[in-house]
């Protein structure tokens, strides 16, 4: 298969999931047509590529959550190119993914992230992953999710959850505050052994996500909470913050590759607090 026919199957699996996933919102929701979509371009010069993101403030459930797409294309500048693999002898590169963040109004209910990506400069690789932030311990919470993403990780490699598990628990972790973001999850990258196989993986983490924050939200939704609780999710939202702007990969590859601000700060809480 060349990479040219690659590329528009993963970039069309990307948008087909972030189609699914906007309709499940929605459907939790109990309304259609509910997140407000937006398309940009990464250049208005020259065609470098875009995205769409669909967006929902102040619902029932979701207090906010984004939803990305996105396929850009171009040259890496030179310090920038020099952080990435195959861009010895060109600056070139092409990269689309898919990312979630949802925020919810019930505290109870951890706030949730999921990427995927897919990468070409000289060869092409594989990168995402999915952690989990709540506000308060639950045990059975996280024994359940880490059990669907081993089970998810055995389907095409039994040493997947132990590896992407650590490297999520080093990944998603703030030095300052010596403390972890949440409870973990799993987080891979540079995966270009198997095109085939590495993409079933990559489709397979997309749809075990989405089963993932159904069974969260519909649990976790029923438990009552009072100003007290929303006020320690204010502050934990504040260490999200923190994590996104001083550590997160993504928002500096945005940045780096002059992506829409509006879409790169998406993951961004509506109010969070510092103390």
């Amino acid at each position: 298969m060349n990479n040219l026919l690659k590329k528009e199957i993963v970039k069309n699996w990307f948008k087909s999931l972030q189609s699914s996933i906007c309709a499940e919102i929605e459907k939790i929701e109990g309304k259609k047509n509910l997140l407000k979509s937006k398309r940009w371009k990464r250049s208005s010069k020259n065609d470098e590529g875009g995205g769409e993101f669909h967006i929902l403030e102040n619902g029932k459930i979701f207090e906010k959550v984004g939803v990305n797409f996105s396929e850009v294309y171009g040259k890496f500048s030179k310090d920038f190119k020099k952080q990435l693999p195959g861009t010895n002898k060109s600056s070139k590169f092409w990269a689309s993914g898919i990312s979630v963040v949802m925020h919810m109004q019930n505290p109870n209910i951890p706030a949730m992230h999921f990427n995927t990506r897919y990468i070409f400069t000289s060869h092409g690789w594989f990168g995402g992953g999915m952690d989990v932030t709540p506000c308060f311990k639950d045990n059975k919470l996280k024994i359940w999710f880490h059990k669907e993403l081993k089970k998810c990780c055995n389907n095409h490699d039994k040493k997947y959850y132990k590896k992407y598990k650590n490297w999520c628990d080093k990944y998603f972790y703030l030095p300052h505050r010596k403390e972890p973001r949440g409870i973990g999850g799993i987080f891979f990258d540079y995966k270009n052994k198997n095109w085939e196989k590495d993409f079933a993986f990559v489709r397979d983490v997309g749809i075990t996500f989405k089963k993932i924050f159904k069974h969260i939200i519909k649990i976790k939704n029923k438990k009552k909470w009072n100003k007290k609780q929303k006020e320690i999710q204010y502050i934990k939202r504040g260490r999200y913050v923190e994590f996104n702007l001083l550590y997160d990969r993504g928002t500096k590859f945005g940045l780096k590759t002059n992506g829409n601000i509006e879409a790169i700060l998406m993951s961004l809480p509506p109010i969070a607090k510092w103390k």
